[in-house]
């Protein structure tokens, strides 16, 4: 289970070093997307699978709301491994998608990993702090 939040930097190379806790559970590599909310989403190859296979490969090809979930993932996902400091190389494309700068967090999410632009997690958290235990009771009341 992928769990904390760490302040690092990305460099001019666009690399983000992984935090030390999570470097075992990406070693065969990652897929990085776009994520919800802003950022970017790095899930281990087999993680990735599972998602693919349990949500997106099951979404109808003929419905649009099916068709711009898959390209939203999809289109922006790489491939990636990380190298022997425990780095990886984050595409342009998904640096500017999640507007990062060079403070990031990278954020354990039980089975992925979360990298936001420091600035807009600050935000983000003060955002679920506001509202977590409002969500918490209608998401409590669903599952009667």
């Amino acid at each position: 289970m992928l769990l904390g939040a760490y302040d690092h930097s990305i460099d001019d190379k666009n690399r983000v070093t992984l935090p030390a806790r999570f470097r075992a559970s990406f070693q065969e590599g990652l897929v990085l997307t776009r994520g919800m909310d802003g950022c970017i989403t790095a899930y281990a190859k087999a993680d990735w699978e599972q998602l693919v296979q349990s949500r997106l490969a099951t979404l109808d090809p003929l419905s649009r709301e099916s068709r711009l979930m898959q390209r939203f993932f999809f289109s922006g996902a790489a491939e990636v491994e990380p190298d022997k400091q425990g780095r990886v190389m984050v595409p342009q494309a998904l640096v500017e998608a999640a507007g990062l700068t060079k403070d990031v967090v990278v954020a354990g999410v039980y089975d992925h990993l979360e990298i936001w632009d420091r600035a807009t997690w600050r935000k983000h958290l003060e955002e679920v702090e506001g509202s977590a235990e409002n969500v918490a009771e209608r998401l409590a009341t669903k599952r009667d």
